[in-house]
């Protein structure tokens, strides 16, 4: 819905540690522009705000502040991840969710493709031998003709598929509904088929949101689906795995290997079993943080003000009750 003032309130919700984002200085000209970082630094912006741009994709300030956002329309999260916004009594207000799906697609496509590849490769296992100055010949797997399972075949599920097709790979994808016309995958299967395919995989990624319906979808009887010799790769959210049950089938040899940018727990702990095991990559939930993709959201929160201001429809909206942007 278009605005009539001339300078509506918008909130900026960051972590507390956070800095502001980049690129907002025409914003100043066109909002009265207020920051909150907590709970309590909210209750004292909301009154007022119309519009609220949220950095941090695991805040609870808004759930705990609610009640103050009496003027609220439309929240705009700089993340692809929603779960920490659908609280029911935002779930079932009027206000519209936006997300950021769109900008770090291709970048998290890249991290799943390379992590493949140093499996195949076995890189990992290089590197030690590298650092440990040991020169030993071994042979190592291809990647060409592996079966690929993404489960999630969303936006970014969808550059997954594409990658890995166009270097060799058969793209499976899962969604709610099943098709066989998707142009990014081999087949689309629908979620009740989901343990028959995690037999068929050589690789397992998780692209999937956080919902009810994800939360430890990977469990221990995930795992015992899957080939011994397949490999799973997390990039959509911590809580979709079981971690105890990850590491014991790691540890069993039930699974091959893991790749992992997300932990039910993040920081993950220095103790944790998973940093010594030599078939696990990890990194610090950044595979789709490429250099200058702060500024990237700004400009693409940007876009969707232009859209508000002027009446249009909205890009991006989330479907509160799935907790996700449909498929277009």
């Amino acid at each position: 819905m278009a605005s009539t003032e001339t300078r509506p309130v918008i909130t900026v919700l960051t972590a507390p540690d956070e800095e502001r984002p980049p690129g907002l200085d025409p914003l100043f000209e066109r909002a009265e522009v207020r920051f909150a970082w907590d709970a309590d630094t909210l209750r004292q912006t909301l009154p007022g705000t119309r519009i609220m741009m949220v950095t941090d994709f695991r805040t609870d300030a808004l759930r705990e502040a609610w009640p103050s956002a009496e003027s609220l329309e439309w929240i705009h999260a700089t993340s692809a991840g929603v779960d920490a916004l659908m609280f029911p009594e935002l779930v079932n207000s009027g206000v519209t969710v936006t997300n950021a799906q769109g900008i770090f697609d291709r970048s998290i496509a890249e991290y799943v493709l390379c992590t493949i590849l140093m499996f195949a490769k076995d890189f990992p296992h290089s590197i030690r031998l590298q650092m440990a100055h040991q020169w030993q010949h071994r042979d190592t797997e291809r990647a060409q003709g592996s079966r690929v399972l993404v489960v999630g075949a969303g936006s970014i599920g969808r550059q997954i598929g594409r990658l890995v097709t166009a270097v060799g790979m058969e793209a499976h994808g899962v969604a709610r509904r099943a098709r066989s016309d998707d142009p990014d995958f081999e087949a689309v299967h629908d979620n009740a088929a989901i343990p028959e395919q995690l037999g068929l995989a050589d690789y397992v990624v998780i692209a999937a949101p956080l919902t009810p319906a994800t939360e430890k979808l990977f469990d221990a009887k995930a795992f015992q689906a899957m080939k011994p010799t397949a490999r799973l790769i997390n990039i959509g959210r911590g809580p979709i795995v079981d971690t105890q049950a990850l590491v014991e089938a790691l540890q069993s040899g039930e699974i091959a290997g893991a790749g992992l940018d997300v932990f039910e727990e993040e920081p993950l702990p220095s103790d944790h079993p998973l940093w010594a095991m030599e078939n696990v990559t990890m990194t610090a939930h950044m595979a789709g943080d490429f250099i200058g993709w702060k500024k990237a959201l700004t400009e693409q929160f940007f876009d969707n003000l232009d859209n508000w201001v002027a009446g249009r429809d909205f890009f991006n909206v989330v479907d509160k009750a799935s907790g996700y942007v449909p498929n277009r």
